[in-house]
């Protein structure tokens, strides 16, 4: 295997430590200046890893969690599985996470872990995913993968802060 190429394989539960400190970092480093600096200051790795610990294996197995690895280390995570309407299943696929360690941005981590989530979801109508609205650098990449805005917004508010997301559509 070229390890220059990342490897794409489902998360383990001996990757939640890792895949915490990447969301946890990848929020800090994406949304510095979107959410309000304070409660990006206090986002625990420890504590996210914990939720992930107790959560991991839960659920009927529809949420799919894949990791990127480059060099045998984890450096990517995405989340995908039924769209959510209010927490009732419809028959869209949803993104509901990727995040890459920032010191790997640019290297085809987020283009991989997306075009597997994509390619696992083939078989739904659409596929979905909610993004900040003011977050330019995520709606590009998106939006170079094929996906558009569909014109649905959604109130996001932290700490008191407004920071509207939009979703973004690909298929149909």
């Amino acid at each position: 295997m070229d390890d220059r190429l990342p490897h794409i394989r489902p998360m383990t539960l001996a990757d939640c430590d890792r895949v915490s400190e990447i969301r946890v970092r990848g929020w800090q480093h994406a949304y510095r200046g979107l959410m309000p600096q304070p409660y990006l200051d206090a986002l625990s790795v420890t504590a996210d890893a914990e939720r992930r610990r107790a959560r991991f294996g839960q659920g009927d197995g529809a949420v799919v969690n894949l990791v990127a690895e480059l060099g045998g280390e984890v450096v990517g995570w995405a989340a995908h599985g039924p769209y959510r309407d209010d927490e009732v299943r419809t028959e869209d696929a949803e993104l509901y996470a990727i995040y890459v360690d920032p010191a790997h941005f640019g290297g085809g981590i987020g283009r991989a872990l997306l075009a597997e989530s994509a390619g696992q979801c083939a078989r739904y109508p659409r596929m979905l995913l909610w993004v900040l609205k003011e977050n330019a650098r995520a709606r590009r990449f998106y939006e170079r993968a094929g996906f558009r805005p569909d014109g649905a917004e959604e109130p996001f508010d932290v700490d008191g802060v407004p920071v509207p997301e939009m979703r973004y559509a690909r298929g149909r």
